[in-house]
């Protein structure tokens, strides 16, 4: 019998939970209401800050109440160009400018948009981490669809209800500078997680890993693993579909 392994000790929590103490609150767009369905609200962003463990800066943005006599602030991702003092209108009547939410089935193709809500209402789920963006590819007006590319360059059929900005997330560039040194990994994963630093599973003894022990660092069976193995198997490609290299030509499926 081995030892339990890090993935196994990781799906306790404990000590891996995230570093919530600091943060500034969950970032969503307005919950749908009956100006955003048939209108438009404006909104002013009163500023715009750093959230600890997120790449993308936040903006504050303050909502006259529709229903009472009050003003509601609501948290957003920046979207590149944002500034303190710009008003922000959500709603399908909105302007296609930066920083306006709306329906993806009111843009037009090409658009690009972020935060998009992957069902509607659900506030925005995609395209969030700094400098990310989708496009919009196209429209079914029959079926009340929308084709959105995604940053990672998968096209995903949405309903033209769901929301998102218009513009690029702010924050872009984070990974064009180099860490450099480990005592700044040190300081970015204290901020999110304990997932860092990560020892090599086979620089490990045979009882830590399934890939450790052996002279000379080597895993000595295939990294793949099933879906369906236990959990203390469950280290390296796990259910690949393929590995190794991508060879050749991306085909594009239209």
């Amino acid at each position: 019998m081995g030892r339990v392994i890090r993935s196994q000790r990781k799906g306790a929590g404990s000590i891996f939970t995230s570093r919530t103490h600091r943060r500034k609150g969950a970032a969503k767009l307005r919950a749908v209401d009956y100006s955003e369905r048939h209108g438009y609200i404006r909104g002013l962003v009163k500023e715009i800050i750093h959230d600890p463990g997120r790449g993308a800066p936040l903006a504050k943005v303050q909502f006259r109440d529709p229903y009472r006599f009050k003003t509601r602030t609501e948290l957003f991702i920046a979207t590149e160009g944002m500034y303190t003092g710009q008003f922000v209108y959500c709603g399908k009547k909105a302007q296609l400018v930066v920083g306006n939410t709306l329906p993806i089935g009111e843009m037009p193709e090409g658009t690009i948009v972020s935060n998009i809500e992957e069902k509607p209402g659900d506030r925005g789920s995609l395209a969030r981490t700094s400098g990310n963006y989708a496009t919009i590819i196209g429209h079914n007006h029959d079926e009340g669809v929308t084709r959105v590319k995604l940053p990672s360059g998968n096209k995903k059929v949405l309903k033209s209800a769901c929301r998102g900005t218009v513009g690029i997330v702010a924050g872009g560039g984070r990974i064009d500078k180099p860490l450099l040194k480990a005592g700044r990994a040190f300081f970015k994963f204290r901020a999110k997680r304990n997932s860092w630093p990560k020892t090599r599973g086979v620089a490990m003894n045979p009882v830590d890993s399934p890939f450790g022990g052996g002279n000379h660092q080597h895993i000595g069976h295939a990294s793949t693993i099933a879906r369906s193995a236990v959990p203390g198997q469950k280290t390296g490609l796990i259910a690949a579909r393929r590995t190794g290299l991508l060879r050749g030509t991306k085909k594009l499926k239209e």
